[in-house]
């Protein structure tokens, strides 16, 4: 990663909190800490992996970074500009660099309008294309994800599940963002189908130097399509570093944890593994640990674990950890 010297996505100390409330009078009794103290960089022309649990907080951050949801507290930095602390009509004009492709095919396309209306409204929104340059525009944009031009008259329904998310991804092209926020794109596609989808965001990605925070549960995949990986535990980043740095050498326990149910194809290889089993479930975001989130599962962990939280610190060039047990003892082994 030393050769991407510009970050296009500073991230610092980002929280989002959902208050809960109670009665009529709907008084604030507590909050969902969804996404506590979050912060990493997103290098121009790379992928940066997103892992954890259900639960875990990982497409309330790729939503918040957008502001499809209002941030509690911290910056968000796109090309030195806070996200956070721009006005309804700046963040309007920023929309342009940033888009997302949502996780339901199904869902996120409007059944009412046609392929050539779903992709070429950005382009109307923010005036950049209409009329005959707006279809000329669609019909391009539907080439370059592999649909043919002339669908555009066709509404969603007539498309399978693999071809609608070409059409959001046409869609989150059409303004040439920087960024693109991938909300687990391929869960809900077909095994055969989710490579086809990856392939395309690769290419795309070299063709057009696109940004991507790629958030996903298939951890396989994740490896194949990164650069980097970050992995969440109850709305807190665990530890990030290079995608074969963290598949090799993770430090944290919960990555090791996590990386431990990764299928190996080499039966003798997968023979001889050792298989981590967290026992008991993740907590609740409402009320987490005292101290460090995940102590109440962890194997190795120490009276300081429930104390206090561990710093989100680079423990080596490039591996950043947030682990008590990794700062004393340089690495929390559990396998």
């Amino acid at each position: 990663m030393g050769e991407r010297d510009e970050v296009l996505v500073q991230v610092r100390k980002l929280k989002k909190y959902f208050p809960i409330t109670r009665g009529v009078f709907q008084r604030h009794v507590g909050d969902v800490k969804a996404v506590d103290d979050v912060s990493f960089d997103i290098f121009r022309g790379e992928t940066l992996g997103l892992v954890g649990e259900s639960g875990s907080g990982k497409t309330t951050v790729g939503r918040t970074m957008l502001r499809l949801y209002e941030p509690t507290d911290g910056s968000i930095l796109i090309g030195g500009k806070d996200l956070a602390k721009q006005s309804a009509s700046e963040l309007r004009a920023m929309r342009q660099q940033m888009q997302i492709i949502f996780q339901d095919p199904y869902a996120s396309l409007n059944p009412r309008m046609t392929v050539g209306g779903i992709v070429g409204e950005p382009l109307e929104v923010h005036r950049v294309a209409r009329g005959k340059e707006k279809r000329e525009r669609v019909q391009e944009l539907l080439r370059l994800v592999g649909l043919n031009p002339y669908f555009v008259n066709r509404y969603p329904h007539e498309f399978s599940g693999g071809q609608r998310q070409r059409i959001g991804v046409a869609r989150a092209l059409a303004l040439n963002p920087d960024l693109i926020v991938c909300d687990e794109p391929i869960s809900s596609l077909d095994v055969s189908i989710q490579a086809q989808v990856v392939n395309l965001l690769e290419d795309l990605q070299n063709r057009m130097g696109l940004t991507y925070l790629f958030i996903a549960h298939d951890l396989s995949m994740v490896r194949h399509i990164s650069d980097r990986v970050a992995v969440m535990y109850l709305g807190k980043i665990m530890e990030l570093t290079g995608r074969d740095e963290l598949y090799t050498n993770p430090l944290n326990p919960y990555t090791q944890a996590l990386m431990s149910a990764v299928p190996v194809p080499d039966p003798e290889v997968e023979e001889e593994r050792q298989r981590v089993i967290l026992e008991g479930d993740i907590p609740s975001p409402s009320s987490p640990p005292e101290g460090c989130n995940f102590s109440t599962r962890c194997p190795v962990a120490r009276d300081i674990c429930f104390e206090s939280h561990p710093e989100f610190i680079e423990v080596e060039p490039g591996h950043f950890c947030a682990c008590h047990v990794v700062e004393k003892e340089g690495r929390a082994s559990i396998v």
